[in-house]
């Protein structure tokens, strides 16, 4: 007769608090270890948390960082006196009776038991998939999906369904030079700059849509703020009534993004209004002339400096880490971007600006198709490398338009990130693709 066998169920590190006193089965790495004569301490991490494991030198023997083990034990109260509270499970620990060895880690080329990880930004990617790891990185990214997923909430409540255009367009987006090209078959092809062409046909289809996806942009450009691959987080609205009506609207989900993404972590508090403070560009490179002595209103748009001055001037007279820019040059924007009818030489665009950054962009768009051909011929575009796109427009279009997130932008202001680079989890940008050109020859 065969003998049956117990196999215990994992336990996950975050649900040990309602487990004290019974046996369970730990799976994760070694965090940090502290040994202390005959008691070894050992930090163990998984995907939901940390808890501290006690065990005899024994069992551990010379087990260190990452490695990644088993732990069967059983959950004890910790003392008193040896509560950590900055820990969720640090009202317990785990009394290890059996430590099993699954993979072994190589020698970690720093220290990453340190509470902040502090690296040089080259090393902190050039080591990325160690880095990740660290819980203070880690947060960055929890962060992130939340956004995503309350983005999600916030376009849908305002109407908008999820569609997933290509990633690959047989023409430049926006027609400019900052594009990356594919050899596709023998053909030529671009990887979007933007999902844009494609939401509008699918206004045509479904009204109201919202995109999240990769876009790229060959910007010969390395700074804290850009990168060639990131990811748009864009709403598409039709049957707009007025050019308010896209700016509530671009408003609404972005505070309800970042306010319900604060309310589920412990992040710095920005400040977001119920009305967020509206500007044309003039006005603001006026007010900036008027604070800082700083001429830029004969300037096509707002510069960096310009940006953080303006986001200052709202927080101190507002109260509000948001502002809306509008009217920007009709030549310096997309060519689907609405000329205002009272004044042709502005269009009706705009940028909304978080926290001294441009952090989404839109416009309300040109649905007259006859126009929209004029408006590709004068540009020096050629009509016939838009043909699907103003196909949808042959077949009535209502007034529409919409506006873009990024989403490694507002992750790196929401968390106040040193750089982009921070908030995107392999980078692309003109040094490195996984790896910095300048350091490693890709193989062969």
């Amino acid at each position: 007769m065969l003998e049956s066998r117990v196999i215990m169920t994992r336990t996950l590190i975050v649900d040990t608090i309602s487990k004290v006193g019974d046996k369970v089965i730990l799976k994760g790495w070694v965090n940090t270890r502290r040994d202390h004569g005959q008691i070894v301490f050992i930090d163990l991490r998984d995907r939901t948390g940390l808890i501290q494991v006690v065990a005899k030198p024994e069992l551990v023997e010379d087990l260190h960082s990452e490695d990644v083990i088993y732990v069967t034990g059983t959950v004890a109260k910790r003392p008193e006196k040896l509560i950590n509270p900055k820990l969720p499970t640090g009202t317990v620990e785990v009394q290890a009776e059996k430590v099993e060895l699954i993979s072994k880690s190589a020698e970690l080329p720093f220290d990453m038991g340190s509470p902040t990880l502090n690296l040089e930004l080259p090393t902190l990617l050039d080591h990325r998939s160690l880095t990740l790891r660290h819980p203070t990185v880690q947060t960055i990214f929890q962060v992130q999906a939340q956004l995503v997923e309350n983005f999600r909430q916030a376009a849908r409540a305002i109407g908008c369904l999820e569609i997933f255009p290509p990633t690959i367009s047989a023409s430049a987006t926006e027609g400019g030079a900052d594009v990356l090209p594919v050899d596709y078959f023998g053909h030529s092809a671009f990887l979007i700059q933007s999902p844009q062409l494609y939401k509008q046909m699918l206004v045509g289809v479904f009204e109201r849509v919202f995109i999240i996806t990769h876009v790229y942009r060959a910007e010969p450009s390395v700074t804290t703020r850009h990168l060639v691959e990131s990811i748009q987080m864009d709403c598409e609205i039709g049957f707009v009534d007025s050019f308010s009506d896209l700016l509530d609207a671009m408003e609404t989900v972005f505070s309800r993004t970042i306010e319900n993404t604060q309310n589920q972590f412990d992040v710095q508090r920005s400040l977001v209004t119920n009305k967020v403070p509206r500007l044309t560009m003039r006005e603001a490179q006026k007010i900036i002339l008027d604070r800082t002595g700083i001429d830029h209103t004969s300037e096509p748009d707002l510069m960096p400096e310009d940006e953080r001055e303006i986001c200052a001037w709202a927080r101190e007279t507002h109260k509000s880490d948001l502002v809306t820019i509008t009217h920007f040059p009709t030549s310096k924007r997309a060519f689907y971007s609405l000329p205002d009818p009272r004044n042709t030489e502005y269009c009706l665009s705009y940028d909304l600006l978080y926290k001294g950054l441009e952090i989404s962009s839109g416009a309300q768009r040109i649905h007259d198709p006859d126009q929209l051909k004029r408006t590709i011929i004068d540009r020096g575009l050629d009509p016939a490398n838009f043909a699907m796109y103003l196909q949808a427009f042959e077949y009535g279009m209502p007034p529409h338009g919409g506006f873009s997130f990024g989403l490694e932008r507002t992750t790196m202001k929401l968390l106040d990130l040193a750089n982009i680079r921070e908030a995107s989890l392999f980078p692309r940008d003109m040094e490195r693709v996984d790896f910095r050109f300048s350091s490693h020859e890709p193989p062969q």
